[in-house]
């Protein structure tokens, strides 16, 4: 079966690259993702855009309004999903990026929720989402624990995509990492709302050993993700994701493909990503 990754990073970020060095044993290069991806039949894949400052690590209200991959050599099949600095997001960076989305390698818009001290519904975001509108691409939110310790987590809580789903009903919604730990939430989020989806990256972040650990029927440490996917009944809105390099992309299928009941293996693990990033199918031929 052919498979989208339809969350992973591309960008030099020094807490990315340590923990693909120390906890997960992958090689943060181009050729290190090639090999990855070539292993697990991945055709496609999305980037999520975010950079540093020279001044200081992410999240960072210096970094660029409009963060993009800065890593060399990226793959020609991976879309870039803008990432937004609410800080720096002057009339400037909105026209930027009004020309920015007509470019096929742009394929959505990412939203650092925590990270970043804004809620999804406050009004620095309201141009943003009328970009994403006007242009057919998705917004993702970061939603659930966060990978900073100077983050907030009460901006990323999922209940909050609710009122944005309301609000604007003509765009795409995908809450990534299911909000976890508050899955159950956000599964009814998307129950709910017919223009919210969720990606389920980063669930777990390291080696093939940790994945492993979890693949046994006596662990309960995610009995409360398991639930959510039952209580949601929407697997025609989940997409695959990794969240590499936080963790390896083979035994990550393998995991995810072993919890997503089998007649919705087809749509978890490729269609449903080319629904919601549509400029992708693009980019694959």
């Amino acid at each position: 079966m052919k498979i989208i990754d339809a969350h992973v990073h591309f960008s030099e970020i020094d807490s990315f690259r340590r923990t693909a060095h120390d906890l997960a044993h992958i090689r943060y290069t181009y050729e290190g993702l090639e090999q990855e991806f070539k292993e697990a039949n991945v055709i496609g894949s999305v980037g999520m855009g975010l950079e540093e400052s020279n001044q200081a690590a992410f999240p960072d209200h210096r970094a660029p309004a409009l963060m993009g991959l800065n890593l060399p050599n990226r793959p020609q099949t991976m879309g870039i999903c803008i990432g937004i600095n609410p800080f720096a997001l002057t009339n400037a960076a909105l026209e930027e990026l009004d020309f920015a989305l007509k470019s096929p390698e742009n394929v959505g818009i990412k939203i650092y929720l925590g990270y970043y001290p804004f809620y999804a519904y406050d009004d620095v975001y309201k141009p943003v989402y009328q970009l994403a509108e006007k242009h057919h691409v998705p917004v993702v939110f970061h939603t659930g624990d966060t990978y900073a310790e100077n983050a907030i987590l009460k901006y990323a809580h999922p209940l909050t995509i609710d009122e944005v789903a309301v609000q604007h009903r003509n765009v795409t919604f995908v809450m990534a990492h299911l909000g976890d730990p508050w899955c159950l939430s956000a599964a009814e989020v998307i129950y709910k709302n017919r223009n919210v989806y969720a990606d389920l990256s980063g669930l777990i972040v390291g080696t093939s050993e940790k994945v492993a650990k979890h693949l046994k029927s006596d662990n309960p440490y995610f009995d409360h993700f398991k639930h959510a996917l039952i209580y949601g009944d929407s697997y025609d809105r989940y997409l695959f994701g990794t969240d590499w390099p936080l963790v390896q992309v083979k035994p990550y299928i393998e995991w995810l493909g072993g919890i997503i009941p089998d007649k919705f293996h087809q749509r978890f693990f490729h269609d449903t990503a080319l629904h919601v990033f549509p400029k992708l199918n693009q980019l694959l031929k």
